[in-house]
This record gives structure tokens, C-alpha cells and sequence, in this order.
């Protein structure tokens, strides 16, 4: 019995499905990669409020300048959120909660590149507009500082400046309360 022999257009459409299934598996390799070893929560001792918030161009609801110096010397809960983020409309009201329980956490939340409109209808929509500190951050020099790499991103920085935690995606209530006791406790 003879050999079947292939077509050219056999040939292509096979050579056509080997390239795809090559760009698939080295798509999913990356992926894998880069969520398994960076969207974890990650502890960052070295690293200091005062090299983040050097240059930072943020603006409040009222369009003045914010600094967030302003706020050293007290231990802090920063996260950074948009209105497109799903995760954050979990979030925001769950830092609204324990900002009730710790008052003397200073609990500042950074908009992502939206205008001070698109955030604040958004913070009004979910009745937390004056349960945090919002700051509008055009040129997202704050996500960028951190090394911003999923949404939403949340530091927590002790009374001395210290990044004592920095969680890559969404957190709980419960998550949350830990963190900040745990950077109070740090003083």
C-alpha cells in the first residue's frame, strides 16, 4: 500500500496550528510567571514613604495640592484604586470600616488617572466619600512608585515611614484590620 502523501495546503494548515499552539504555551508560561511570583501580598521593610512620595503630584476633591507629607510621623493606609477597578468597589467600604475603628490610622485612598469627577461620583455612589482621604494621583506617580503591578495595590506604612506591607490585590475586612493593627503595633 502507497503512502498518503501530504498537500502544500495540508501542510500549511498544520504549520498554521503548531505556530498557534507555540504562541499559546508561551503566552500562558508568561502569564504564569508573572502573576505567580508578583501578584502575591509582599512585605516591604526597605522600603521608605519618603521615596515614594518625593515627587508625587496629587490633588483632593477640592482640586488643591495634596503632599503626603502632610500625614508623616502618623501610620498610614494607602491604597491606590480606580472606578474600573471591580475589586475596589469591595474595598473601599471595607476601609471605611476600620477606619472607624482605628482613628489614629490615617487611611488615603489615590485615584488611578481619573478626573476628580469620575472618582468622586464613584465615592459618592458608594457612600464613602467622607469616610477617607481621596487624592486624585493624573500622572499615576504613586502606582508607579510602588511598582504598581495589579489593582487595587495597598501599602501600610508605620508612624516612622516605613512600608511595613504592601498587598498586590484585594483585601478583606478582615486582612485589613490585621495589617493596620500589625503597623500599630510596630511602633
Amino acid at each position: 500500500m502507497g503512502e498518503r502523501r501530504k498537500t502544500p495546503s495540508t501542510l500549511r494548515i498544520i504549520m498554521r496550528w503548531a505556530v498557534l499552539v507555540a504562541v499559546i504555551i508561551f503566552d500562558i508560561a508568561v502569564a504564569v510567571y508573572l502573576f505567580s511570583d508578583r501578584s502575591a501580598e509582599q512585605q516591604s521593610p526597605e522600603m521608605h514613604l519618603s521615596e515614594i512620595a518625593g515627587d508625587l503630584l496629587l490633588i483632593d476633591y477640592g482640586s488643591y495640592k495634596a503632599d503626603l507629607s502632610v500625614f508623616q510621623n502618623q501610620p498610614m493606609v494607602i491604597n491606590s484604586w480606580a472606578s474600573w477597578c471591580s475589586f475596589c468597589k469591595e474595598e473601599l467600604p471595607a476601609f471605611v470600616e476600620v477606619q472607624k475603628e482605628f482613628g489614629q490610622v490615617r487611611f488615603i485612598a489615590i485615584n488611578r488617572q481619573e478626573s476628580i469627577e469620575t472618582a468622586k461620583h464613584y465615592t459618592d455612589e458608594l457612600g464613602v466619600t467622607d469616610g477617607l482621604i481621596f487624592l486624585i494621583d493624573t500622572p499615576d506617580s504613586f502606582y508607579k512608585a510602588i511598582g504598581g503591578f495589579t489593582m487595587p495595590e495597598t501599602i501600610f506604612v508605620d508612624r516612622a515611614g516605613t512600608v511595613v506591607f504592601h498587598k498586590r490585590g484585594h483585601m478583606t475586612v478582615d486582612e485589613i484590620r490585621e495589617q493596620t493593627q500589625k503597623i500599630i503595633d510596630n511602633e
